[in-house]
């Protein structure tokens, strides 16, 4: 089995999840799938409709995952320490936008 990597803090895990997000095409694809993410929380509030809420995981996750599996070439931080990973994926987003990490 794996060792999975302890963190005491998100500070400490988000230099490592940046570690993990090399390839620019995979942090492209981190961005398109948290947008749609936004999208679709949106939407689904603002009509009402739970069950536009199915489509924010596989869009957050599917193009993740891709950028994971194909790009990046490792296993997404998700499996190990998903409350870090999801936060991971929004504080990426935010610096991505801010010009602090590269498309």
């Amino acid at each position: 089995m794996e060792n999975i990597k302890k963190f005491n803090s998100f500070a400490e895990f988000y230099d490592y999840y940046l570690s993990e997000h090399g390839n620019s095409t995979c942090r492209r694809l981190h961005f398109v799938g948290t947008s749609l993410v936004i999208f679709f929380l949106a939407l689904a509030i603002g009509r009402s409709s739970g069950g536009l809420l199915l489509a924010v995981p596989v869009a957050g996750y599917g193009f993740a995952w891709v950028g994971h599996f194909f790009f990046e070439k490792n296993r997404p931080a998700t499996f190990e320490h998903p409350f870090y990973s999801l936060l991971g994926d929004f504080v990426m987003f935010r610096d991505m936008i801010l010009g602090k990490v590269p498309f």
